[in-house]
C-alpha cells in the first residue's frame, strides 16, 4: 500500500445531519416559514385536522364516551409523509394553529409519531408544541427557541365539544331524516342560529304597524334657516297618532310665537372602538363590503399565512380566530411610534389605550392587528389582491385608530317654546378629528356633522317659515345578516369565533336559510326543521342552554371540570327526549314539494318544485312512473322570450345563469336573478327576468333584454 494512503475501511464516515421538523397546517404557512428558518429545518403540512372521528358512524362509545379515532380518509398520504420525515429528525416541532382545533391536532400527530417512530424504529424523538401568534421572522425564531408542551386540558376541551357535537348531530340527524326529508341535518350551535333566524322572522310576519306622524318646522333668524322637531305638547311627551292630531298641531304652530327658552353647549369627546376580534371583523367586512363570513375568514387566513411583499415573505396580521381585544405591548409600542412618527403628538395619547374584554372571552390570543405598522395599507396594494386589501385596510385601520385620541365636538341643543308646544334643534361639529383622521367615521355621524345652527341665545324670538307633517308607521325587526346574526350569537354566547362563519355556511348548504339582499331569511324547509326541534327538543335548541355548555367546555379548559362529566351531563336527558320523539312525531315527508304552473312535457302532469342534495328543481309528479326532473326556471329569458333563465355551474362550480334552450339560445350572466320579497322580479316593461348589479354604490335591478332599458334603484 502506498504512503499516505487509507483503506476504505479507515475513511472517517460523516454521520448523517439530522433536520428538525417543523409541521403546521396549512401548505401555504408551510411556504411562509421555510423561508425564515435555516437549511436544518424541513417544514410540512398535515393539512389541517389528520385523525378524527369516522364519518360513516357514530364513532363514540355511549357507555363510557370514548372517542374512536380513526386516520381521515384523505389523509394517509399525508402521515404517512410525515411519519418518514420524523424518522430521520432530530426533532419536531408541532406548529399547528394556536387554538383548541390546533391543540388537538397537535396532540393526534404527537400520539401518532410517538407510537409508530417508537413501534418500527425504536426510536424516541423530541417532539414539542409551538404557537405563533403572528406569521413573522421575529416571533417563528423566538417560539422556535422556547417550545412548550400540548395544552392538555384545551384537547380535553375541543375533545368534549367534539364528542357533543357528534351526538348531538348523528342522533338527532337521522330522526329529521325520518320524519321530515333525508339529508337533512342538525347540530348543537347550527340549531340555535337556524332558530334566531326563525323566531326574528315569525316577529316580522305578525308585527301590526302603528301609524304615528313627526312634525318639523323650518325656522329662521334674520336669514339663516334651521329645522328644529316638536318633541312636546302643553309640557308633555309628542305621541302624535292620527292625521286630525296632527293637522290641529300644524295649525297651532303655524299661529305660534316662537322664543328661544334654552341653549346648552358642549365639548363631547368620541374614543376609538378596540382592534377586531373575530366577530367584529367579520361585522364590519359584511357591512361594508357585503362579504360572507366565510369569505371574510378565508382572506384573513390568507394575510395571516404569509404574502409575498417584494423578495419577503412575511404574515400581515396576527391570528385571526380570538374573542381577545388584548394587545401586546410590541403592538402597542409600533402604533404608539406610527402615531407619534407620521401623525404628531396631539394624536397620540399621554397612555396606551387599554379595553376590557367581555365576560365569556378567552383571551388566548391577542386582538386582530398589522404584524407590522409600518406596512401601511398604501405601501403594499400592489401586492395584495384588492378583496385583500379591503381586509387588511379595514384591520390596519381599526387597530392605529384605537390607540390614537379621541375626536371632539362642540354640541349645541336648542330648546325653543311655540306658544306652548316644544321644539327641539341641535348641531355638532367636529373641532379635532382624532382617530377619525386615519378610521372613518359612519355615515350617520357625518350626516349629523354637516347640520348647523345660527347663533342663538336664550330669550331670542326667532322666525316661522313652514312647518311638515310626516306620516310614519312603526317598522318590525330587521332580519338578521350575517354581521348582526354573528353580533347576535357573541353577544348570547352561542359557539365560539372558530364556529361562525362554519355555522352559517351550514345552514346555507342544508338549504334552511336563503339571502334577499344581505337579509338571512329562513325557507319553508328551515321553518319546518326549527318547528320540530323547538316543540320537541326545546331545551336543547334553547339559547340560555348553548351557552351555558359553552361556559362548560371552557371550565373543561381551565381543569375545572372533567371533560366526560360535560358529556354525560348532556346525553342523559339528550337521549331521554330523543327516544320520546321518535314514537311521537308524525312524519311530514312528501310534503314539502311546492306547486308550480309548469307541465311536464313527458307525460302532462304537473312539475313539482323539491328539493335534492343540490339545491331545488323540478320535478314531474308522476314520479317514479315519469323520472323527468330539470334545473328550476326563474323567469323569462330576456334574449330568446321563449326560453327560462336557469341556475348553472361552471367546471370551476363558479354559478351563473343561463336560458334552458341553450344551444339554441345563448344567453349566460355572472349577474344575479333579482329578488324581492322572496320572489324573482320580473321587468314591468317586457316580462323578462330582472337582473342586479350594483353601480356608483347604488343597487339597481335592470333587464338585460336588447332595447328594453328597464332600471330600477332599490337602495
Amino acid at each position: 500500500m502506498a504512503r499516505g494512503r487509507k483503506s476504505s475501511a479507515e475513511k472517517k464516515v460523516e454521520p448523517k445531519q439530522l433536520k428538525k421538523l417543523v409541521v403546521v397546517e396549512s401548505p401555504s404557512k408551510a411556504s411562509t416559514i421555510k423561508k425564515y428558518l435555516g437549511k436544518e429545518y424541513e417544514v410540512l403540512s398535515s393539512v389541517g385536522h389528520v385523525i378524527d372521528l369516522p364519518k360513516s358512524r357514530m364513532g363514540v362509545n355511549l357507555e363510557n364516551f370514548e372517542p374512536e379515532y380513526i386516520v381521515m380518509r384523505d389523509k394517509s398520504q399525508v402521515l404517512k409523509k410525515l411519519r418518514e420525515a420524523a424518522k430521520e429528525a432530530e426533532v419536531v416541532y408541532l406548529a399547528s394553529d394556536p387554538d383548541r382545533e390546533g391543540e388537538a391536532i397537535a396532540w393526534h400527530i404527537r400520539n401518532d409519531l410517538t407510537k409508530n417512530i417508537l413501534k418500527k424504529y425504536g426510536r424516541s424523538i423530541p417532539i414539542q408544541r409551538v404557537k405563533f401568534n403572528e406569521i413573522t421572522k421575529n416571533e417563528i425564531e423566538e417560539k422556535i427557541k422556547s417550545p412548550e408542551e400540548i395544552n392538555e386540558k384545551l384537547v380535553q376541551a375541543q375533545q368534549g365539544r367534539r364528542v357533543i357535537d357528534r351526538i348531538f348531530g348523528y342522533q338527532l340527524s337521522p330522526l329529521l331524516w325520518k320524519k321530515i326529508k333525508s339529508g337533512l341535518s342538525a347540530g348543537r350551535v347550527q340549531s340555535v342560529a337556524l332558530r334566531l333566524i326563525c323566531e326574528r322572522e315569525d316577529e316580522i310576519q305578525k308585527f301590526i304597524p302603528q301609524e304615528y306622524w313627526e312634525i318639523e318646522v323650518s325656522l329662521k333668524k334674520e336669514k339663516t334657516k334651521f329645522s328644529a322637531m316638536l318633541t312636546r305638547i302643553d309640557g308633555k311627551k309628542a305621541e302624535i297618532h292620527t292625521e286630525t292630531d296632527a293637522m290641529a298641531l300644524v295649525e297651532r304652530l303655524k299661529k305660534a310665537t316662537y322664543v328661544v327658552r334654552e341653549v346648552k353647549k358642549k365639548i363631547a369627546s368620541r374614543q376609538s372602538q378596540p382592534p377586531f376580534i373575530t366577530s367584529t371583523l367579520q361585522q364590519a367586512a359584511n357591512t361594508f363590503y357585503g362579504y360572507s363570513t366565510a369569505k371574510t375568514m378565508q382572506i384573513a387566513q390568507q394575510l395571516y399565512e404569509g404574502i409575498d411583499i417584494g423578495s419577503t415573505r412575511t404574515g400581515l396580521i396576527t391570528y385571526m380566530r380570538t374573542d381577545s381585544t388584548r394587545i401586546s405591548p410590541v403592538g402597542i409600542a409600533q402604533a404608539r411610534a406610527y402615531i407619534e412618527k407620521n401623525l404628531g403628538k396631539d394624536y397620540l395619547p399621554e397612555h396606551p389605550r387599554v379595553f376590557s374584554n367581555k365576560q365569556n372571552a378567552q383571551d388566548a390570543h391577542e386582538a386582530i392587528r398589522p404584524t407590522n405598522v409600518e406596512y401601511t395599507p398604501e405601501s403594499i396594494a400592489k401586492y395584495l389582491t384588492p378583496e385583500q386589501l379591503k381586509i387588511y385596510t379595514l384591520i390596519w385601520k381599526r387597530f392605529v385608530a384605537s390607540q390614537m385620541t379621541a375626536s371632539q365636538y362642540e354640541q349645541v341643543s336648542v330648546e325653543i317654546d311655540a306658544s306652548g308646544l316644544t321644539l327641539q334643534a341641535s348641531s355638532s361639529k367636529q373641532i379635532f378629528d382624532g382617530y377619525q383622521r386615519i378610521y372613518d367615521m359612519s355615515k350617520a355621524e357625518r350626516e349629523e356633522n354637516t347640520k348647523s345652527l345660527p347663533h342663538l341665545q336664550e330669550g331670542d324670538k326667532v322666525e316661522f317659515v313652514s312647518v311638515n307633517p310626516e306620516q310614519k308607521f312603526t317598522t318590525p325587526p330587521p332580519r338578521y345578516t350575517e354581521a348582526s346574526l354573528v353580533k347576535e350569537m357573541e353577544e348570547k354566547g352561542i359557539g365560539r369565533p372558530s364556529t361562525y362563519a362554519p355555522t352559517i355556511r351550514t345552514l346555507f348548504e342544508r338549504h334552511y336559510i336563503k339571502k334577499e339582499g344581505k337579509s338571512l331569511v329562513p325557507t319553508l324547509l328551515g321553518q319546518k326543521v326549527n318547528e320540530m326541534l323547538v316543540n320537541h327538543f326545546n331545551k336543547l335548541v334553547d339559547i340560555s342552554f348553548t351557552a351555558h355548555m359553552e361556559t362548560e367546555l371552557d371550565e373543561v379548559e381551565t381543569g375545572e371540570k372533567p371533560w366526560k362529566e360535560v358529556v354525560r351531563d348532556f346525553y342523559l336527558p339528550f337521549s331521554q327526549i330523543l327516544e320520546s320523539a321518535y314514537a311521537n312525531i308524525e312524519s311530514i315527508k312528501g310534503t314539502m314539494d311546492e306547486p308550480t304552473p309548469y307541465v311536464c312535457e313527458i307525460c302532462g302532469k304537473p312539475m313539482v318544485k323539491k328539493l335534492g342534495r343540490y339545491g331545488y328543481f323540478l320535478a314531474c309528479s308522476g314520479w317514479p312512473e315519469c323520472k323527468n326532473a330539470k334545473s328550476l326556471p326563474l323567469g323569462k329569458c330576456p334574449r330568446c322570450e321563449t326560453g327560462l333563465v336557469v341556475e348553472k355551474k361552471s367546471r370551476g362550480k363558479r354559478v351563473f345563469y343561463a336560458c334552458n334552450r341553450y344551444p339554441e339560445c345563448d344567453f349566460a350572466t355572472f349577474l344575479k336573478p333579482a329578488i324581492r320579497d322572496g320572489q324573482y322580479v320580473s321587468c314591468p316593461r317586457c316580462g323578462a327576468l330582472l337582473f342586479q348589479k350594483t353601480e356608483n354604490k347604488k343597487m339597481l335591478f335592470v333587464c338585460l333584454k336588447e332595447g328594453c332599458g328597464y332600471e330600477e334603484d332599490v337602495r
